[in-house]
């Protein structure tokens, strides 16, 4: 395993990470599973874990909190987010952020994630969606300033709605934001354009999340695919979806390099970014962890290959089903 530092926090992350929505939103999981995994991971030398109060009303904040008890002797960085308290995915310009992010939610829920992880202070805690025009609010800057000061959390950062890189722009501008969370892989390349180079500009860390699309760049999937009702995924790959991203996968399949997975390519897509910090994986199982954590070992793409991937490039727009 690599490392990379999280921007200015200056924070030594694995530049695979551990995303742990999969082990409380996604069927199929099974705790027992989830924590050998994430051990598994740790001793592959991973040491960034990404969780979320919203994957399961802080079950998956509660598994994480149980695998840092069991690993105190080793600096692992743990990462959460605030849900928004209008349960809504994802925001709205017209939604107010008091309606969203009012203090009072914001800190209870930093106590409560903090609870989970059984720690004393949270590396990093974001917030689960964002709307630039919040980037103003007094309350915004007073909250984000009084859970450094108070000792809950050390760094701050937002994970930004789905294909919208450029909607967090301004408030990386005001300094508050440390490290932002944003869709990179094969098909969503759109935060190369303006995102990335502001987050150069002010050294702020880069998390790069949905590396193999919610499961689309596993190659696994076929438009046969389906999902229970209970998966988010069956809402995501529902037929509209569906049939517009098999052919895509398929195209990738036929420029795999001889001996090269389609998770390894589309991981080390992610990592031949040096403005990328670390990308978070779904690894429930073991097989996942020892998968990709190959990625970071065998370095970037050659040049020749990431400039054939440029060309596939799809952008999106946020759709019904995509939230």
């Amino acid at each position: 395993m690599r490392y990379r530092k999280l921007g200015r926090t200056n924070l030594e992350v694995s530049e695979i990470g551990h995303g742990l929505w999969g082990m409380s939103g996604w069927s199929g999981s099974d705790d027992r599973e989830s924590l050998s995994s994430l051990q598994l991971a740790v001793d592959s030398g991973c040491t960034f874990f990404d969780t979320a109060w919203a994957y399961g009303d802080g079950k998956s904040d509660g598994l994480l909190g149980a695998i840092l008890s069991r690993n105190r002797g080793k600096r692992l960085v743990a990462a959460s987010k605030i849900p928004p308290m209008n349960w809504k995915w994802p925001s709205s310009p017209k939604d107010k952020y008091r309606d969203v992010f009012p203090a009072e939610h914001v800190l209870k829920h930093a106590r409560l994630i903090r609870e989970k992880l059984r720690a004393d202070s949270i590396d990093l805690l974001q917030f689960h969606v964002w709307e630039d025009v919040w980037a103003k609010e007094t309350e915004f800057r007073e909250t984000v300033e009084r859970l450094k000061s108070e000792g809950l959390i050390r760094f701050f950062g937002l994970s930004l709605n789905r294909w919208q890189p450029e909607n967090g722009i301004e408030a990386l501008r005001t300094g508050l934001v440390d490290v932002v969370q944003v869709i990179y892989n094969v098909f969503d390349q759109a935060p190369e354009d303006k995102l990335f180079p502001v987050c150069r500009e002010l050294n702020v860390g880069i998390i790069a999340r949905v590396p193999l699309d919610e499961g689309s760049l596993s190659g696994n999937m076929t438009l046969e695919t389906k999902f229970p009702e209970s998966d988010w995924r069956a809402k995501y790959f529902g037929e509209e979806n569906l049939k517009k991203t098999i052919p895509r996968v398929e195209k990738l399949k036929k420029i795999l390099p001889a001996g090269m997975s389609l998770p390894e390519m589309s991981l080390r897509f992610i990592l031949s970014n040096p403005a990328v910090s670390t990308t978070i994986a779904g690894m429930r199982k073991r097989e996942h962890v020892l998968q990709n954590a190959v990625a970071s070992d065998a370095g970037p793409l050659d040049a020749g290959l990431l400039r054939t991937l440029k060309a596939h490039r799809w952008d999106r727009a946020p759709q019904r089903w995509s939230d």
